[in-house]
């Protein structure tokens, strides 16, 4: 059986159990509190080097770290990963644009407001709206975010969007944003972030 380490509040490690969900796939959960750093031990640094969560562990004992990389090995084969090579470079665009212009934004200032209870910088916020007015503009033509489909993009995408709120990000002006993450949340085997299965 696959092994997810996970830290349940986390958009990233989400991604791969919302996945995994929609897959049917089973998985054993191994939850590490990254605030009682419990990924900066001996053990689990054994496990990752660079102490971070998720980590798939498969049957084999071979480990995969960085969530899109887990997604895309996961997708192989199914339909959530295009075949079309164009297509493909194209979601794996998408999932870049999450990791560079919108995780380090919308995802820090969620981890400092709601988790930290800090204050969050004005850029920060800046840069996050930039990234959301980037995802409303290019959804106000399409259903999900490459070839109208339902991708790892979208579930890239979707894990910090949905729970932007908890970050002081306000949606009410991205229509198209909301739309699509109620499409998301319709998909069959959606999870909520908390679940454990």
């Amino acid at each position: 059986m696959l092994t997810l380490y996970d830290y349940l509040p986390s958009g990233n490690g989400y991604k791969v159990r919302l996945l995994l969900s929609q897959l049917g796939r089973p998985f054993r959960l191994v939850e590490k509190d990254i605030l009682e750093g419990e990924t900066r031990t001996p053990e689990f640094l054994a496990i990752n080097p660079n102490g971070r969560i998720p980590v798939l562990e498969l049957e084999d004992g071979r480990r995969l770290a960085e969530s899109g990389a887990i997604l895309f090995y996961l997708a192989d084969g199914t339909p959530f990963l295009p075949d079309d090579g164009f297509t493909r470079a194209e979601m794996l665009q998408w999932m870049f644009f999450e990791q560079y212009s919108h995780e380090p934004y919308i995802a820090v200032a969620r981890f400092w407001t709601h988790y930290l209870g800090k204050p969050v910088d004005a850029e920060k916020m800046e840069r996050g709206y930039q990234a959301l007015d980037v995802m409303e503009r290019h959804l106000a033509s399409r259903r999900f975010f490459v070839g109208e489909r339902y991708t790892i993009a979208d579930i890239a995408l979707y894990a910090y969007t949905h729970v932007a709120h908890e970050g002081g990000f306000d949606l009410v002006a991205y229509p198209n944003i909301r739309a699509w993450l109620s499409r998301v949340a319709a998909e069959p085997g959606h999870v909520p972030i908390m679940a454990r299965r």
